[in-house]
């Protein structure tokens, strides 16, 4: 890449990040510039060659939306009742069978 092509960016960065960053390029008589470089080369071309995830819809319901036969909205008992019997079903079995 020439020279020309460079272009100046300002990018802010946390101070720790920017410290260690400077160290290990130093550590490896490099510039600053060129780790920054090449880290985001890696990152690019390692996205490049990640598999593209399969898309995953969600299942869609194929109910018709209509009431249950025997629902009464009317029935505020009726509907509690229900309620709670389903309440019930779901409970673990050691909550529902007394210990004696």
């Amino acid at each position: 890449m020439s020279l020309r092509m460079r272009k100046r960016v300002t990018a802010r960065l946390p101070e720790d990040l920017l410290k260690a960053a400077r160290r290990k390029a130093a550590a490896e008589a490099r510039t600053l510039t060129s780790r920054i470089e090449g880290g985001l080369r890696t990152i690019l071309n390692d996205s490049a060659k990640l598999p593209k995830k399969k898309r995953i819809l969600p299942r869609i319901s194929k109910a018709g939306g209509a009431l249950m036969p025997g629902v009464d909205l009317a029935d505020a008992s009726t509907l509690q009742e229900a309620d709670d019997l389903d309440y019930v079903r779901r409970m673990p079995l050691r909550m529902i069978v007394p210990r004696g």
